[in-house]
């Protein structure tokens, strides 16, 4: 059962099914925390999941100049929870890491920790906002060659962003070099403008091709969103939604189904693609809210992207 995602992971044929989440409050105490972990484990028990996948929460309010919708609230460190979930659920977990506050000396034993204690194997390295970049103690570039070299043999994932992809600066070379470093997978911003995305693939497979570079995986993100509050939140973390797409589901009657509805559409716009069978794929679902039923439709959610999955012929668990 722990195998499965490094199964897929390794078939570069298969599409990968993750479920994402965030670790409780920093305050929260423990029986809060086992509690959280309980009730997302009986949450996707009956889902088809390879795995899932732990962020490392920031409060990004650095980023942009627009006031945060939600107040920050520190979160408990990604890899206990990570361990937790995977004791509950008996999935492989990804676990994030941003590695704002690491420098030479610390990155290391932070590593030494993940591996020996809590037993991390995914790990998804996340850099500072630009915004913050020049105040990094350590390169991003520099903590995923650390990373990379050492001995626990870390499955490295990083961050795929398909709107800043351009003609002045490629995200697709990018991550041909975060590649050469040793990232393995990619998962990418929430998806709720097919354009960009479907630009990014087609000249990453194109970039790999011209350099005799393998295509490394790609996992797609989703969010359902049914409040105007979410919505307002998703944009300020910088996800691109459309004003049209925005307003066509909230001012549906019922805006998670037809949130729902313009991830499956967006989904099959993005695999009806030259590209489709020379880049690994994937999707990971979650909320960025704590509104229950965001939440649930985050079920109905992974059974409908499935379905496109094997509509377009795509092995999937």
């Amino acid at each position: 059962m722990f195998m499965s995602l490094e199964t897929t992971m390794a078939d570069p044929q298969r599409f990968a099914l993750l479920y994402g989440t965030t670790p409780p409050r920093a305050d929260a105490p423990a029986d809060r925390v086992l509690g959280a972990a309980a009730r997302l484990a009986e949450r996707v028990a009956d889902l088809p999941l390879d795995g899932l996948v732990v962020y490392d929460v920031q409060d990004e309010s650095a980023r942009t100049s627009e006031p945060r919708p939600f107040p920050f609230l520190p979160t408990i460190d990604s890899p206990p929870y990570a361990t937790l979930l995977r004791q509950l659920t008996h999935k492989p977990v990804v676990t994030y890491k941003c590695i704002a506050t690491e420098n030479e000396q610390s990155w290391p034993e932070w590593l030494d920790r993940a591996a020996e204690q809590h037993k991390v194997r995914y790990l998804s390295l996340v850099g500072l906002s630009s915004a913050k970049a020049a105040q990094s103690s350590i390169a991003l570039s520099r903590a995923t060659e650390l990373a990379a070299a050492h001995p626990a043999g870390f499955v490295l994932g990083g961050v795929a962003i398909a709107e800043r992809h351009g003609a002045e600066r490629s995200e697709s070379l990018r991550l041909i070099q975060k590649a050469q470093r040793g990232i393995r997978y990619f998962i990418s911003q929430a998806v709720y403008d097919a354009e960009p995305t479907i630009r990014l693939l087609g000249d990453y497979v194109r970039d790999c091709a011209a350099r005799n570079a393998q295509p490394q995986r790609m996992l797609l993100d989703f969010v359902p969103v049914g409040r105007p509050q979410t919505m307002n939140f998703m944009r300020w973390l910088g996800i691109a939604i459309p004003d049209t797409t925005a307003a066509a589901i909230l001012d549906d009657p019922a805006p998670l189904s037809r949130s729902i509805a313009v991830c499956r559409d967006l989904l099959r716009r993005i695999l009806d693609q030259p590209y489709l069978n020379q880049i690994p794929l994937g999707i990971v679902v979650e909320s960025v809210s704590i509104n229950k039923a965001e939440i649930g439709a985050t079920i109905e959610l992974i059974h409908t992207l499935r379905d496109v999955a094997h509509e377009y012929g795509l092995p999937v668990s």
